[in-house]
């Protein structure tokens, strides 16, 4: 099974990657500001079984590909790290969309199931977690210790754990704050910005480590 220090290290960098805003996030706090916590809780459930979907799908299908193979393990790793990198321009040049999150008016509140349905929608398409799961999952898995699908299952389910604790932080923090951030555009600029730095970085991280062999 995964080590410990794989397990840590793998960890660090899911919490790294979760906590900067990005899609999930802004639809999460969205919902949060017009439809209150229990929205944004349902919301958070229906992402996080979306985000599992993906894992999945990269544990029983692309992943043990990319595992037996450096040179399509690299090339996905490099395009994956271009595309956080890509992502984490954009955030910084668009750091005022947190305040459109904030600001939106929605429709009154609809059924559970079809909050449910929307936020797996929105975690089976997030960019940026896809990117995660096919480019970096495969780095942490032990490879001697065989079972990959498992290892990677196991790690997914890890990051899924982090996930749904930030995501509910991010809404409960939203529905209780919101004017104190609709105060000042300023707060908001600022974490749309350090999360597109931090996304820029975690791209460089990418390239720059992985296997070897």
């Amino acid at each position: 099974m995964v080590s410990l220090d794989r397990l840590l290290a793998f960890s660090a960098l899911a919490l790294l990657l979760i906590v900067i805003p990005g899609p999930s996030v802004l639809f999460v706090v969205g919902r949060a500001l017009a439809h209150g916590r229990r929205a944004a809780l349902t919301t958070v459930a229906g992402n996080t079984l979306g985000a599992y979907v993906l894992v999945a799908a990269v544990a029983l299908g692309i992943g043990p590909v990319v595992e037996r193979s450096v040179l399509l393990f690299t090339a996905l790793k490099l395009a994956g790290a271009a595309y956080l990198v890509y992502l984490g321009v954009k955030a910084w040049r668009q750091r005022g969309s947190l305040r459109a999150a904030f600001t939106r008016a929605e429709p009154p509140e609809r059924g559970g199931l079809r909050t449910l349905g929307e936020g797996f929608a929105v975690g089976v398409a997030n960019p940026k977690t896809m990117v995660f799961f096919a480019a970096v999952l495969p780095q942490f898995v032990d490879r001697a210790q065989g079972h990959v699908p498992v290892q990677m299952l196991l790690l997914g389910l890890v990051f899924n754990v982090i996930a749904l604790v930030s995501d509910s932080v991010w809404g409960l923090v939203a529905s209780a704050a919101r004017d104190w951030f609709a105060r000042s555009p300023r707060r908001l600029s600022a974490v749309g910005g350090v999360g597109g730095l931090a996304m820029i970085g975690l791209g460089v991280t990418v390239a720059a480590t992985g296997r070897k062999d």
